[in-house]
This record gives C-alpha cells, sequence and structure tokens, in this order.
C-alpha cells in the first residue's frame, strides 16, 4: 500500500527492513540494462526479495520470468500474475506434484529433475490435472547437491521426458553456485569456462541424437557478467543483486547495497552500544552485520539484542543505526515487510508474500 504523507524513517519502529527504492530502482535497471544485447534473458531469483512488487517490477523492466526455490514461493507468484516461473529445483512429495500441476494451468511452469521415478510423477500429475509441466533435467556443475553427471545419464532423461505425456524436455538447469561467491574473478571465469565445456559437450551430445536443448538456466549475483556474456547460457537466474550485501560487496560488482535493517541503541556504556535488533532480525551465516556510515564498526548479534563495540563512542543512546547485512536473502526471511523509502521519507510498506514459503 502506498503512503500519501511523508513519514520520517526515523519514526519508524524497529527493528524495520529497509528497501532504499532509488538504489533498487537502479539495481533494476541496471540488470536490465546488461541483458539487451545478451543472448541469455534474465530470470531473476524470487527467493532473494519474496515479494510480487518486485517481482512486477522485474519483469516489466525486462526479465522473462521468475525463478524460484520452492512450490510456495510458485504459488506466491502465480497469485501475482506472473506467467513464466521455473523452480530451480525437484519436486517430489506427491501432494506437491498435484499442486504443481495445478498451478500449470495458470502459468508456464517449469520443473527440475534428475531422475526417472521423478519424471514419471511429473508425468502423472501433468496428465490428471490436464497441464504441460516445463521439465529441465539438471546437472551437476560443482554444487554436489542434485543433478546427474554424464552425457549418457542427461540423454535417458531428456528421452524419457519427450516420451512422456503432460511434458516437455525444455533444457538444463546448470546451477554453478559455488562460483557466485569466489572473491577472485579468474578463479570465478575458469570455474565458468569449466561449465561451458562440461555442459556445452552434453548440449552437442543431445542435439547430434535430435534432441533440441530449447533453454540452458542458471548462473547468479556474483556470475551474471560472465555467464551472461553470450555463453551457452539461456538464462540467468541472478536475484541478489536486488539488494546486495557485505558478502557480495567484496566482488566489486556496481550494484547499490539498497537493503538494511534498522535498528535503536536501547544502551549505551562507554566503548558499546546494545542495539534492539538481533538474530531474529538479521542474519549473520556469513559474518556479522556492518554499521551503515560508520566504517569499522559492526555488531555481534544474540538473538533480540546487537552488541557494538564503540571504541570511540561514536553512537549515542536512542540513537537509529542501520545493519549493512552480510546474507541478504536470509535475512528477508525474517521479517513480514518491506519499509520503503526515498529520500528519507516512507513511501510505501510492502508485505514479504514469500517469507516462510519453505514447502
Amino acid at each position: 500500500m502506498a503512503f500519501k504523507p511523508s513519514i520520517k524513517t526515523q519514526a519508524l519502529e524497529t527493528p524495520a527492513l529497509i528497501i532504499e527504492m532509488d538504489a533498487l530502482e537502479s539495481n533494476i535497471r541496471m540488470m536490465s540494462e546488461f541483458f539487451k544485447d545478451k543472448k541469455a534473458k534474465l530470470r531473476p531469483h524470487f527467493k532473494t526479495h519474496k515479494s510480487p512488487e518486485i517481482a512486477r517490477m522485474q519483469v516489466a523492466a525486462g526479465a522473462k520470468g521468475l525463478t524460484c526455490a520452492k512450490l510456495g514461493e510458485a504459488e506466491v507468484l502465480v497469485g501475482a500474475g506472473i506467467k513464466d516461473i521455473l523452480i530451480a529445483n525437484q519436486i517430489v512429495d506427491k501432494g506437491k506434484l498435484n499442486r504443481l500441476a495445478g498451478l500449470a494451468r495458470f502459468a508456464k511452469m517449469g520443473v527440475c529433475a534428475d531422475n526417472a521415478d521423478n519424471i514419471a510423477d511429473l508425468s502423472k500429475a501433468a496428465q490428471y490435472y490436464g497441464s504441460t509441466l516445463h521439465v529441465l533435467v539438471e546437472i551437476n556443475v560443482g554444487m554436489e547437491r542434485c543433478g546427474v553427471n554424464t552425457k549418457e545419464e542427461v540423454k535417458y532423461l531428456a528421452k524419457l521426458i519427450n516420451s512422456s505425456d503432460g511434458l516437455v524436455f525444455e533444457g538444463f538447469q546448470a546451477y554453478a553456485g559455488q562460483l557466485s561467491h569466489n572473491l577472485d574473478k579468474p578463479e570465478r571465469v575458469s570455474g565458468v569456462g569449466d561449465a561451458v565445456a562440461k555442459v556445452g559437450a552434453i548440449k552437442k551430445y543431445l542435439e547430434d541424437d535430435g534432441i533440441a536443448v530449447a533453454q540452458i538456466s542458471g548462473a547468479g549475483t556474483g556470475t551474471y557478467n560472465i555467464t551472461g556474456d553470450n555463453t551457452i547460457w539461456t538464462e540467468i537466474q541472478a536475484g541478489s543483486y536486488v539488494f546486495m550485501d557485505t558478502d557480495y560487496e567484496q566482488l566489486g560488482l556496481d550494484f547499490m547495497k539498497s537493503l538494511t535493517v534498522l535498528a535503536t541503541v536501547i544502551h549505551k556504556r562507554p566503548g558499546a552500544a546494545i542495539t534492539d535488533a538481533g538474530q531474529k532480525s538479521c542474519c549473520i551465516t556469513v559474518g556479522p552485520p556492518a554499521i551503515a556510515g560508520y566504517p569499522g564498526l559492526f555488531a555481534t548479534l544474540s538473538e533480540e539484542h546487537g552488541k557494538i563495540i564503540d571504541a570511540e563512542d561514536l553512537l549515542e543512546y536512542q540513537q537509529r543505526v542501520e545493519y549493512l547485512p552480510s546474507h541478504c536473502c536470509t535475512t528477508v526471511n525474517l521479517h513480514d515487510r518491506y519499509y520503503c523509502v526515498r529520500d528519507g521519507a516512507l513511501e510505501a510498506v510492502w508485505n514479504i508474500a514469500g517469507r516462510g514459503k519453505t514447502q
């Protein structure tokens, strides 16, 4: 919902998850501009922001559709009017398969698979609902999670999909997420090259047998400008670029940090400041949050409190401070809503409709 009156950010009750709208819009615009002359298209990842409003902004800026991690997120996206969705994951539970096939009556639904039993179950669900599922065979390109490894396995599954009622063989899921946070750009480039060689050889093997590979989907924010630069990928699943965080900041990308957690100093003593925002408000999986505007200051978080070592006593009692999260995606999942701010004034409040959609 949008607000007419200006409400100063400093008046918000804390902890509060803040989006700086100018920075968010700049990031969306910059990523869209990058892909204008590329053969790959942007399919941004919903798991970062979990917001229908931001998803619609991304599509309006040129994204072909959205990627998501879970079926519950896909349901939110369909409800928001998004018409092209890829679940970059395996759906194997029978109840979830029915939900997936039902969704495919309202939007183009893609899903990953890496075994014959799952493909048979996907086909049964699609036939029951009279819908079509677009299936990508997942190839393991270094994540060592799901996926198959050999060209023979991929061809077998692709042929099985093509012969299964209700299914369309869409291509490959090839997500090398282990490269996204590698601080050494030459190593990122080399790793992408290895994935290109492996996936490219598999693609040729299938095409030599007359099997068309329409899409190769994968990659992320940390490699978007390598994988998306007219390589074999046709879809780039970047997500964190909309917000950025202190971990991604180390890669030297040009996107702006647009997400902060607003906190209040509730206790001040010489050399330390205690805030009202702890681990239930800001994720610390890859490190403590930095403090915006105060280089060198970080918050050590317990459940409900943050402790800032403030040797120079720069902070004051009741002062508002902004955490810069080390991991934006998991921080978002801790909150119910965004407070959207422009020029220090509240512009909108958006519910985080995808929060907690882990099923």
